[in-house]
């Protein structure tokens, strides 16, 4: 498991949320995480609510965010962010699919770009308001009153504030509208692919036990989500109408689940806790995977290569216990034994993009021009797969650097400043491209449209 050094490019101010967001601008670049365990998981739940909504196979990207807060939220119709700390409270996969469909709701049903729309409607409210009191104020100037005292002045900035308040809960009411819109397309999702809609009544439960003391004072018209206890009183007489309300998620996904909580809380959590929650005398399989973990991160090498070992020999074809030994050693800087264990682990899933990228960084760190080859194959693959995948374009410079072909290298540089927002290096990595490839070559013409491209706004 591993945190990309930045975001690429920003994430956009607008989202829809399960649960109000504290800060709504863009996620922090350290805080995304890649996991080619966790990613498959969470696309083998996704891929079946998703298809019920109407979405394509692969049209929505599913992203980790290391927030232990229980949240998702969808920034436009393609990404779908989902905080590990949903997966780490999640009790049981169902839990986690009600998120899923909630936010599956927000992408099919246009949310966002309606909300936008809904945001231009507020502020032409906003405006007319602002026009309607400068209208009244420069009526109070010519009838030769101050506007700054009296009855006029006054007036005037009450029609200012008062149509600003008008547009706010316009907006806060249609999110509302949205959110419980949401929460019903998901019980229809969930009920078209022979789920409980039991896991997401029992996710607001928890935000209403979570929020009870908070809400006693909130004016209900101020806020973008329904109260917790009015969305549970909503759901809940429709979700127990489901003819799989009792359903029971299958157990080979119940061991997945609690693989990747146990992965989660040894690569996130404080070794007190993973203790407390993993304590030496449980045994279970995800108990001993987390304090591998907890091992490897705390620099015990003997101790995380022994519990990782014993894992293998009593799973071997699991390619996760395979990689986490690859990435043990290759993180001690023993890449050369790293290396057939992450051909391994890519031979079994080949679709890992981020197991692919930690072996040709594996190839790379050697240094040996007798991987180089290999490393370039590896890493191009990967980025193929995912163009935006700036760790796989760093390692590839450094491979083609070691073959001596700098323009390459460079173009490489170019592309993994560019998809990490660092659009000024990538500018100068681009120019460098230009200089070294042969004119009208391919490396040559993207690193031209690196030059030519105009970078995102900000938001």
């Amino acid at each position: 498991m591993r945190r990309p050094g930045r975001l690429a490019g920003a994430i956009v101010a607008l989202v829809a949320t399960l649960v109000p967001l504290a800060a709504e601008a863009q996620v922090p670049a350290s805080a995304l995480i890649r996991d080619a365990e966790i990613e498959q998981l969470l696309r083998d739940y996704a891929d079946p609510v998703l298809a019920a909504a109407g979405a394509k196979r692969g049209a929505v990207q599913i992203i980790l965010i290391g927030d232990r807060s229980f949240n998702a939220f969808v920034a436009d119709g393609r990404r779908m962010f989902i905080n590990v700390g949903a997966i780490m409270e999640a009790k049981t996969p169902n839990e986690l699919i009600g998120v899923i469909a909630h936010e599956s709701g927000h992408i099919a049903g246009g949310h966002l770009q309606r909300l936008r729309e809904q945001m231009a409607n507020a502020q032409i409210l906003s405006v007319i308001g602002m026009l309607l009191g400068g209208a009244a104020m420069v009526g109070t100037a010519r009838s030769g009153r101050d506007s700054k005292v009296g009855d006029g002045g006054t007036g005037a900035m009450g029609i200012m504030a008062g149509s600003y308040e008008l547009a706010r809960r316009s907006l806060l009411a249609y999110q509302r509208s949205e959110e419980q819109a949401a929460d019903k397309m998901a019980l229809g999702y969930l009920t078209a692919t022979g789920q409980s809609p039991r896991g997401l009544l029992e996710t607001f439960k928890r935000f209403n036990q979570e929020s009870m003391f908070k809400t006693a004072s909130i004016d209900p018209y101020l806020v973008s989500h329904p109260l917790p206890m009015d969305r549970i009183a909503n759901l809940e007489e429709q979700a127990k109408r489901s003819p799989y309300f009792d359903a029971k998620d299958p157990p080979a996904l119940v061991a997945r689940h609690e693989l990747a909580k146990a992965k989660l809380f040894g690569f996130i959590a404080k070794a007190e806790e993973v203790g407390r929650r993993y304590p030496a005398s449980d045994t279970s399989v995800p108990a001993r995977y987390a304090r591998a973990i907890i091992a490897f991160r705390y620099k015990r090498l003997a101790d995380a290569l022994a519990q990782i070992d014993g894992l293998i020999r009593e799973r071997p074809t699991n390619p996760y216990f395979i990689e986490l030994k690859g990435q043990i050693l290759l993180e001690f800087g023993r890449p050369r034994e790293a290396i057939p264990l992450l051909r391994k682990a890519v031979a079994m899933v080949p679709g890992a993009v981020p197991i692919r990228v930690m072996l040709g960084h594996a190839l790379v760190a050697t240094e040996d021009k007798a991987n180089v080859d290999a490393a370039l194959r590896e890493l191009s693959n990967a980025v193929q797969r995912e163009p935006e995948n700036s760790e796989g374009w760093q390692h590839l410079a450094k491979a083609y650097g070691l073959k001596g072909n700098e323009g390459m290298a460079s173009y490489a540089a170019a592309q993994a400043s560019f998809t990490a927002g660092d659009y000024k290096q990538a500018a100068n990595h681009a120019a460098r491209a230009k200089e070294r490839l042969p004119p009208q070559s391919p490396g040559w013409l993207k690193a031209d449209d690196i030059l030519n491209t105009r970078p995102p706004k900000q938001p």
